[in-house]
């Protein structure tokens, strides 16, 4: 079954937390969301599988913060090389 976790980041944060979570169509309708906002969708079934375990609101665990920094950091390049085409 599919699954999905949003992510949040504020400068001023220790950490990312968890801002929405869910399965099957849940988890599709997050992903829905995030392409009709364009915010950019990353798949690791075993990250999400890790992350969905984390209540909403809470911060992501200490384990994953290096992997989701590395992932935050493409995000944004890949935003930068869109913005330059667009």
């Amino acid at each position: 079954m599919k699954k999905a976790v949003a992510l949040s980041y504020k400068a001023d944060s220790d950490a990312p937390e968890i801002t929405a979570k869910g399965s099957g169509p849940v988890a599709q309708n997050i992903i829905s969301m995030a392409e009709t906002h364009d915010v950019p969708v990353y798949e690791d079934k075993k990250l999400v599988n890790l992350l969905t375990e984390v209540e909403i609101g809470n911060q992501i665990p200490i384990e994953v913060y290096d992997l989701v920094a590395k992932i935050l950091v493409l995000v944004g390049d890949i935003d930068e090389l869109y913005a330059k085409i667009k």
